[in-house]
């Protein structure tokens, strides 16, 4: 197994974002100096990694030179933003070149929000082409590797956001998430990722506008505290007024949770490593006194997948036929990747089904709902397999790679289309020491009651590091 990790004794060390705003509170610290280590970490683990897609190491001088002595709780503390949401004065990519790049006027209303909290992006991350893939393989931008093992994927989309917090780059950067984008790479590269409720955080409007909106924003971090806080510090800056408010988590709750477990999604079993792990965590939970129930299948219908992937194809199909009004002139639709493509093919010739495929999907919040009032919890593996080795789902055969994506990604859409929160923890690690995440699911607005889950599952099987062996 090939570590690579950039973790060492610099002005960032072993911290994590909280533990790292302290210090630069505390004056032990500069944050010119923790820009450097984040940068000179970045250069370190990158070329090894694939995660960068764009460096931004002269803004984030000046942010850490011009910053105030007092500001936001996170003022300081080095990230990256993922790229495909715009920063102003640098491009937005979304994982593929098929355009000539341009850099966008404006930041985006979440970029706003997150570095309103005070965390100072050193760069943007690369992800899988437009957020298709489960795995970011460009045929020419190359993949995005797992810094746990390096033969592996990192997952995605949110692929170089995950290597590079789990590499030690920065202890917090931005994912987003339209069908397991931050819980993906959360799994894979041993993380805490909670995709939040819909409309938790806020979304460009072309995402909001969507008949089903199933995306979200949100971060992948090392600790479950990094996680609680940043929504805390959102929610002093920007707060949807339909959702309770997460508020400051910051310690195990006391409530003793009904909680269902599912190993088998509506076409598969996960595999049985996974499914021995998923019941290894579901033990956990009974020793720390939750009433656990094994639930034989996921709780959906079985037209699910297939109604998941075409809407899911009706993303691409969009890009495919405006990609020169949204990207410009150079947009060359020859130079998208297979998956792409292929998913604009499936939706072009079955798009008299999406109607009905909407209104299919919008009904699950209600059979949520329903879920909901019995349990308040649902416990699956966040994948169904472990991390694949790169070239696995490399997106060269649409048929192929759509196939594998389905079986591999079998329980995280869900909550993308009913719009409830969920958590990806590193609780379990392969018999080969690759991480793989356990996702805790609860109803629409309960982030609180999975942070408070999250803390007491940290203290009980505290997940481990990359620290050694170094290489690259």
């Amino acid at each position: 197994m090939q570590y690579v990790h950039a973790f060492g004794d610099d002005a960032l060390g072993e911290l994590d974002a909280v533990g790292l705003a302290e210090a630069i509170r505390a004056g032990r610290v500069g944050r010119a100096e923790v820009i450097e280590a984040a940068i000179a970490r970045t250069e370190a683990v990158d070329p090894v990694l694939n995660g960068l897609a764009y460096a931004a190491f002269r803004q984030a001088r000046a942010a850490a030179a011009a910053a105030p002595p007092s500001g936001p709780v996170f003022q300081g503390v080095p990230t990256f933003i993922k790229d495909n949401v715009d920063v102003a004065g640098q491009p937005t990519m979304h994982g593929t070149d098929a355009w000539t790049p341009w850099n966008a006027r404006a930041d985006s209303e979440f970029t706003q929000l997150f570095t309103a909290t005070g965390l100072t992006p050193v760069g943007k991350t690369q992800l899988s082409e437009f957020g298709f893939s489960a795995s970011a393989e460009h045929p020419r931008l190359g993949p995005v590797r797992n810094p746990w093992n390096t033969d592996y994927s990192a997952g995605a989309s949110s692929s170089g956001s995950g290597a590079f917090v789990a590499a030690g780059v920065v202890p917090i950067a931005h994912a987003n998430d339209g069908g397991g984008s931050i819980r993906i790479p959360a799994s894979c590269n041993g993380l805490v990722g909670l995709k939040p409720s819909r409309g938790r955080l806020p979304l460009e409007a072309q995402l909001r506008r969507m008949p089903v909106p199933i995306v979200a924003n949100g971060v992948v971090t090392r600790s479950v505290r990094d996680t609680a806080a940043f929504y805390r510090e959102s929610e002093q800056t920007w707060r949807n007024a339909k959702l309770a408010p997460i508020g400051d988590v910051t310690a195990p709750g006391r409530q003793r949770l009904r909680i269902a477990v599912v190993t088998r999604s509506v076409r598969r079993d996960c595999s049985p490593e996974l499914r021995e792990l998923t019941l290894k965590s579901a033990a956990l939970l009974e020793e720390l006194g939750h009433r656990v129930e094994l639930v034989e299948q996921h709780p959906v219908p079985a037209t699910f997948v297939d109604d998941f992937v075409l809407y899911w194809g009706f993303l691409a199909l969009a890009i495919v036929r405006t990609g020169r009004r949204a990207f410009g002139e150079t947009f060359d639709r020859g130079r998208l990747d297979a998956l792409t493509l292929g998913l604009d093919r499936h939706v072009s010739r079955n798009i008299y089904r999406l109607p009905r495929v909407i209104m299919r999907l919008r009904a699950m919040r209600r059979r949520s709902a329903e879920f909901f009032s019995t349990y308040d919890a649902l416990l699956t593996p966040t994948l169904a397999d472990e991390p694949p080795r790169i070239g696995y789902l490399a997106p060269t055969d649409y048929q192929q790679v759509i196939d594998r994506l389905i079986d591999w990604v079998a329980f995280t859409p869900l909550q993308n289309v009913t719009g409830d929160p969920a958590i990806s923890l590193p609780l379990a690690q392969t018999a080969d020491g690759l991480p793989v995440g356990m996702m805790f699911a609860a109803d629409i607005g309960q982030e609180a009651l999975l942070l408070e889950l999250a803390y007491e599952l940290e203290e009980a099987r505290p997940w481990p590091q990359i620290q050694t062996p170094a290489t690259g």
